[in-house]
């Protein structure tokens, strides 16, 4: 079911890990961009008509009106499963909890006396959250997006989210009573490249600065062509998850995480590296059985049979962590007989879940961290969604007349160096008279 690359004795070289010899899932996000820029184009022309013509001809259906009207947000929310809100709430409470604790200090700096400079954080004015729709529905990334950014002080943000024909063109209910819940009042029933288009160029809408959440190979391109215009959070590729274990994993727990990554979509990418040859056949053997029972079975196993997912043998674990680190997977599992150490030597995923009781699903849904997370081997370079996404640094520089003073010398050595003499003429005006 899952193919096994070989890195054990001397198929394993001492240089880098070449990233070539890892699954990875392809995502050509080049190849559709022709695609997403006419469709950008159709709808700054044709506004708000043509992404309901858009809308009705890629969803199926159109809504009544771009905007979700209240009314429908509110019946969405009333008739909503008690269980399936309080279940929201409790994530809610977790997710503001985790994220309060990443709100930036803005210290003061006394860089000389007289001469201080601040750095000052300042919540992005508005904001548009995207939440995917497609195979399913996204509560959770509601919940994932909204939160962060009301604890960074966003006062003003918006949905978006595609329509969907068994709900009369509106989201899916799921996700309207999540925002209602969360007091987001500004939904718009659009998807795809149109949706961000529409944000970015204020469409029918109030243009947004920012634009976060996963979304499908032509979100994802509209946010690239569109970048610039607008800022964006990260360019969202096929979910992954890699899993480092040693003999002492439990093939059971592995193979249900493994299969719970391929649920998402054929492209979905489960990778497990382990110093274990004992343990890799017992996860495929799991694989067969559970794999059968599972209700969405042919795409899980297309996703684990898929050059995206494998597993990788490994001789040691101080192997397997440079493997791991090479992969930069957006969800990291460890399963190794001291878990803690080992996660503590990682230096790239975008979430590492430590134990065999700390599984991606939790994640997703429950244990207070977010769950929209850099894919693609970008965790080597970019963090997941988090309150400081919600950010911007705005530097205060104060200087008194003394202190400009005292460094008025050496501003003049740099600037006649880089040969900007009204660098310097703008300090020495303000001493003319002395």
């Amino acid at each position: 079911m899952m193919r096994q690359i070989d890195l054990t004795g001397s198929n394993w070289s001492n240089g880098p890990i070449d990233r070539a010899l890892l699954p990875r899932g392809v995502i050509d996000v080049k190849s559709v961009m022709p695609v997403a820029e006419e469709i950008i184009q159709k709808v700054r022309i044709g506004g708000e008509r043509e992404i309901l013509e858009i809308c009705a001809q890629l969803d199926g259906i159109a809504p009544i009106t771009l905007r979700v009207p209240q009314d429908v947000i509110k019946s969405s929310f009333d008739s909503a499963d008690q269980k399936f809100i309080e279940a929201l709430s409790e994530a809610k409470k977790r997710v503001e909890l985790v994220h309060r604790n990443q709100v930036p200090m803005s210290p003061v700096t006394e860089v000389v006396p007289g001469g201080k400079v601040t750095n000052q954080w300042i919540a992005i004015n508005r904001v548009g959250l995207y939440v995917p729709g497609g195979r399913g529905a996204y509560p959770s990334s509601v919940v994932m997006n909204v939160v962060p950014a009301l604890v960074a002080g966003v006062v003003s943000m918006m949905i978006m989210s595609p329509p969907s024909r068994e709900n009369n063109g509106w989201p899916h209910p799921s996700v309207l009573a999540a925002a209602h819940l969360l007091g987001v009042t500004e939904i718009y029933s659009v998807g795809g490249a149109q949706a961000i288009a529409m944000a970015a160029y204020g469409i029918g809408c109030d243009p947004v600065d920012l634009i976060t959440g996963p979304g499908n190979i032509y979100v994802t391109a509209a946010k690239r062509a569109l970048q610039g215009l607008i800022g964006i959070d990260s360019e969202a590729g096929p979910t992954e998850v890699a899993i480092l274990a040693d003999e002492s994993g439990n093939a059971k727990f592995i193979a249900a995480d493994l299969i719970s990554q391929a649920e998402h979509d054929v492209i979905a990418a489960s990778v497990l590296v382990t110093t274990s040859r004992n343990l890799a056949n017992a996860v495929l053997a799991e694989l067969d059985q559970q794999v059968s029972r599972t209700k969405h079975q042919d795409r899980i196993r297309q996703a684990l049979a898929g050059n995206q997912s494998g597993i990788v043998l490994v001789d040691t674990i101080e192997q397997g962590l440079k493997v791991v680190d090479a992969y930069a997977a957006e969800h990291l599992e460890i399963h190794t007989a001291a878990p803690q150490e080992v996660a503590r030597r990682v230096k790239n995923a975008g979430a590492i879940f430590v134990g065999p009781y700390s599984p991606v699903s939790l994640g997703d849904y429950l244990a207070g961290s977010n769950h929209v997370l850099p894919t693609g081997g970008c965790a080597c370079h970019s963090s997941g969604l988090g309150t400081s996404t919600f950010l911007k640094m705005v530097t205060l520089v104060e200087y008194d007349q003394d202190a400009l003073l005292n460094a008025a010398p050496l501003i003049k050595s740099l600037a006649e160096t880089e040969d900007l003499p009204a660098h310097w003429q703008a300090i020495s005006k303000r001493f003319d008279d002395q």
